[in-house]
This record gives C-alpha cells, sequence and structure tokens, in this order.
C-alpha cells in the first residue's frame, strides 16, 4: 500500500499479538544513552576549548616576552658597526611589530592548526574504517588542493617576507622624520618627506596585496575541493551501491566524511596564511638575534680598579679601517697621555678625532697597533673595566624619563642630594632648576621646553659627579653660549684635576689651557705641543686657530 495512513489504520484492525509485533517501537534508554553521551562530548569540547585557548594566549605571550628580553640582551651585545648599518626605526620594528605579530599569530593560528589537523586525520581513520574504495576516491579529488595549496604558499612567501622589510623601512623613515622634524619645518621638506613616505607606503600596500590576494586563493580553492570530493564520492558511490558492494547508507555517510575532511582544509588554508605572515616577522626577529655579537670578553681576567689607576694612557702605531671605508681612518697613530695631564684633540671634520676616542672606550677594535693603560693593553681588558675608567661628556645629549636629580645621579649610587646641588651650582643650573616647579624633583622628558645647552649642562653635571680617573670630553661646551661657557670651563678645571682628560673642540679658545694639544689630519697627527709651541710653528694649529678671528 503506497499511502502510509492507510497502512497504520489496517494495522490497527489487526489482533494485539499482530501489532506488537508490526508497530515501530523507539529504543528510549538507547536514545537516553546515546543524549547522555552527546552532552558529555559537549560539555568536554568546551574545556578543552576554553583550556586550548587559555594555553595558547599564555604559550604566545611567554614567547613574545623571551623574545623581547633575549632582543633587550642582543642589542648590549651587538657592535656599534651594525647601528651604523641599520635604520633605528627598522630595529624599532622589528622588537615592536614583528615580535606582535609573532604572539598574534601563535595565538590566533596554531591552536586552529592543531585542532584541524586531529580533525583532518580522524576523518581519514573514519574513512578507511568505512570503506577504502570511498575514502581512496575522496583523498584522491582532494590531492588537487593540496598541490594547489603548496604552488600559493611558496608563490606568496616572498611577499609577506616583502611585507615586513617594506614595513621596516616606512616605520626606519617616520622615526627619522619624527626625530628632526625641526629640520623638516624649517627646510620646508613636508613635500618630500611625504613624498618618500608615500613611496614606501605604495610598497607596503603593493606587498600586502600581493601577499593577501594569493593567500586569499586558498579559501575558494578548498571550496572547489569540498564540492568536487562530494561528486566524486556520489558517482564511485552510485556504482558500489549498483554492483551491491555498499549500501546508500554507507554514501551519506561519506558525504558527511568528507564535509569533515574539507573544513580543516580551508581552515588549516586560513592557519597557513597567518603562519607566512609569522614566517616572515620570525625571519627579521632571528635574523637579528642571531647577528654577529661583539667578541666574548669571559676570558678575559685582568682589571684595573679605578681607585689605583694612575692615568697613563699609551697610543701605539694604531690603525683602524670601518667596514664600509675604502681606506682607513686612523693611519699609525702613536702618541702618549702622562697621568693627571689635559690633551686636547683638534683638527678638521673627518680627521678621525671622534674615532680615536672611540677606539679608546673600545666601542670598535683596532685593525693593528695597541692601545694600552697604565702599560696594560685595552685588549686584555674588558669592556665594562674599560667603561668604568672613563666618564664621557658628547656632543650629542640624552635626557631620560624621569627627574632631574636621577638625570644627573643615572646609573651611580649613594650621591647626596648636597653633592648634586654643588655641581650644578658649578655648571650654572641651580638657577634654572629652582625656578622649576619641584626644583631638583621635577619631571623631565623628551617633550619638556629645555633648550640645547640647559640638556648639554645637566650631561656635564652628570659627568662631574661620577668620580673616574679619566674624562672624554667631545665638544662637550658646543651648546652653550659663551658666558655659561666660561662657568662650565671653570667648573672643568676642577673636574679635571687629577685625572687624564681628553678634549675634542673646534672652539680652540676651548682648550688654550690643555697641557697637550695634537692636531690629526687625515687619521694621524700631524702636530703636537702646547698652545704656545703650536702658534710659534705657525703650521697647521696656527691655522686653525687664527681662522677663527677671520671675517
Amino acid at each position: 500500500m503506497s499511502n502510509v495512513n492507510l497502512l497504520y489504520e489496517k494495522i490497527m484492525t489487526l489482533p494485539q499479538s499482530l501489532q506488537n509485533i508490526l508497530e515501530p517501537r523507539m529504543n528510549k534508554e538507547k536514545i537516553k544513552q546515546i543524549t547522555i553521551t552527546l552532552v558529555i562530548m559537549y560539555v568536554c569540547s568546551a574545556i578543552f576549548s576554553y583550556t586550548q585557548a587559555i594555553q595558547m594566549t599564555n604559550v604566545s605571550n611567554k614567547f613574545a616576552k623571551q623574545l623581547r628580553s633575549r632582543i633587550s640582551i642582543k642589542i648590549n651585545k651587538l657592535p656599534l658597526k651594525y647601528f651604523d648599518r641599520h635604520q633605528t626605526g627598522d630595529i624599532l620594528s622589528r622588537v615592536t611589530n614583528d615580535v606582535d605579530t609573532i604572539a598574534q599569530s601563535m595565538n590566533q593560528s596554531l591552536g586552529t592548526l592543531v585542532t584541524s589537523l586531529t580533525l583532518f586525520f580522524g576523518s581519514i581513520i573514519m574513512m578507511f574504517v568505512t570503506n577504502y574504495i570511498m575514502a581512496l576516491t575522496a583523498i584522491g579529488a582532494s590531492l588537487i588542493g593540496f598541490f594547489g595549496m603548496s604552488l600559493i604558499l611558496k608563490k606568496s612567501q616572498k611577499y609577506f617576507v616583502a611585507r615586513q622589510v617594506e614595513l621596516g623601512k616606512l616605520n626606519g623613515h617616520i622615526e627619522e622624520v619624527y626625530s628632526g622634524l625641526n629640520v623638516v619645518k624649517v627646510y620646508n621638506g613636508k613635500k618630500k618627506a611625504n613624498e618618500e613616505f608615500d613611496k614606501l607606503n605604495q610598497k607596503v600596500c603593493e606587498s600586502n596585496q600581493k601577499s593577501q590576494f594569493l593567500s586569499g586563493l586558498m579559501q575558494p580553492l578548498m571550496g572547489f575541493i569540498g564540492n568536487f570530493g562530494y561528486v566524486a564520492v556520489c558517482i564511485v558511490g552510485a556504482l558500489l551501491t549498483m554492483n551491491g558492494k555498499i549500501s546508500f547508507g554507507v554514501i551519506v555517510a561519506f558525504i558527511v566524511y568528507v564535509r569533515l575532511f574539507t573544513n580543516p582544509l580551508s581552515q588549516i588554508a586560513q592557519a597557513l596564511t597567518a603562519l607566512q605572515t609569522t614566517a616572515a616577522a620570525s625571519e627579521r626577529v632571528f635574523e637579528f638575534v642571531d647577528e654577529e655579537e661583539m667578541d666574548n670578553q669571559k676570558y678575559i681576567t685582568k682589571r684595573l680598579d679605578k681607585r689605583s689607576v694612575k692615568g697613563k694612557i699609551e697610543f701605539e702605531n694604531v690603525v683602524f679601517q670601518y667596514d664600509n671605508n675604502d681606506k682607513p681612518t686612523i693611519h699609525n697613530f702613536t702618541a702618549t697621555a702622562n697621568p693627571g695631564q689635559k690633551i686636547a684633540i683638534v683638527g678638521p671634520t673627518g680627521a678621525g678625532k671622534t674615532t680615536m676616542v672611540n677606539l679608546l672606550m673600545k666601542f670598535y677594535n683596532i685593525n693593528s697597533g695597541d692601545i694600552k693603560i697604565d702599560g696594560v693593553s685595552t685588549k686584555d681588558l674588558s669592556r665594562e673595566n674599560i667603561h668604568d675608567l672613563f666618564t664621557m661628556v658628547l656632543q650629542d645629549t640624552w635626557l631620560f624619563e624621569g627627574t632631574i636629580k636621577e638625570n644627573i645621579i643615572y646609573n651611580m649610587k649613594d650621591v647626596s642630594d648636597e653633592r648634586i646641588e654643588e655641581v650644578c651650582k658649578d655648571v650654572g643650573l641651580h638657577h634654572f632648576i629652582k625656578t622649576l616647579p619641584k626644583g631638583y624633583d621635577s619631571l623631565l622628558s623628551e617633550n619638556d621646553s629645555v633648550s640645547a645647552g640647559q640638556r648639554q649642562l645637566l650631561t656635564i653635571a652628570r659627568a662631574m659627579i661620577e668620580e673616574s680617573p679619566f674624562l672624554i670630553l667631545d665638544e662637550a661646551t658646543s651648546n652653550v653660549d659663551t658666558r655659561t661657557e666660561e662657568l662650565v670651563q671653570e667648573a672643568m678645571d676642577k673636574l679635571t684635576e687629577g685625572k687624564t682628560s681628553f678634549i675634542i673642540a673646534h672652539r680652540l679658545s676651548t682648550i688654550k689651557n690643555a697641557d697637550l694639544i695634537l692636531v690629526m689630519k687625515d687619521g694621524n697627527i700631524i702636530e703636537q705641543g702646547n698652545h704656545e709651541q703650536l702658534i710659534a710653528k705657525k703650521g697647521a694649529y696656527a691655522e686653525l686657530y687664527n681662522s677663527q678671528f677671520e671675517l
């Protein structure tokens, strides 16, 4: 009978014994068991998903924290030549943007990748358990997707790398322009700066478009493969059913399996897209972490105590050449600084004055020759020990986020307030500090309206607080006015008492009382003596000195 209602009416007219046999029955106990099992599975799934999210957040953030710590340690181990070759903005981009990219991708993609792979392999196992012919059909149809995915990944990876590189260049340009914003405005360089920004921004945009376009092809490709898998399973399943090898239910089961098989492929494709960005960012971060470090100094056991150092420094045929230069910057430099002497180094721009100081501080390693402190070669002393022996005042001034007092006693302990006030009076800073709302406890930052001269005086005060046997002044009074310079000069005379001092100056009036003046040109000493002797020679020093008073 084709009518179901008529069928049931007919059954109702039969005897009860036959009705019990023919009536459809539900196994309520089995249904209850299945329901409880499903509820338990779904609750466990929710708990596992929550645990996975928490764990991945912790893992990714801890990994990012470790990376930042490694980078922080690495920065202090890199030689100055690395920073000569790389923009500050690019380095900052590696530390901030690239590390954050790695952490976010790990948090969002790794969990999805693990879940998808588990479901993927689980589906394969169930398909082979059900019917191996249908399983091979479904997998064979999906292999096309794997092949296409590998081609896209290979093609798009270079654009992900290019995007991170170009983003680093863009950040470098932004940092450079913002640091020199006053110069950009004074020279009306906004148009040029904007053009350069647009050029770099366009490169980032193009790299991003190409990488996202290629990686975006994965999702529709996986959708096509899923639908292709349905068709293949239905055709092969129909042939097997016609031959009586499988039932119709197997085809229905395989349609579900194919969905469970292809959905993870789509999620894997999305995760791999994110991981490509991670790979590009990781390449830049680990390239930085793997950079060549300064030579290891753990084996150095010699140490000079700054309290017992006499103060003699000898330069013996020092030769030094920068990596990017064709010729040496310093040629066979030989000189001797006796204890307590005030040594002035003068000469035209590019003569090698600052380079000599950098070599003395072991910021760079000399190519040949030797530098000795109290007869001990700097090669046999650690950088930390050498830096502990010297106090430096550079023409580039740096103030840190903090109070005036914290800036003056930077990294020094047990400095009394009386000593700080005494030094500030010596350099002419005390009156300025007292005009601030909180005096020595006033907060300073890069945005505060502190003049370049006042910044320089703060760094000079910082140097005067530290008790070291050697002093290096690199254009230390270049940003102060003539009257303040007289005050600072008096303070410097007190500061240099009993110390071996090296003074680099273009304003030669500040070094007239130096015990020894070294005149440098092309990386070597061409004249040496005190002010009166060099003026009497009427040579290079006399020419430099007299040129200051020419109209």
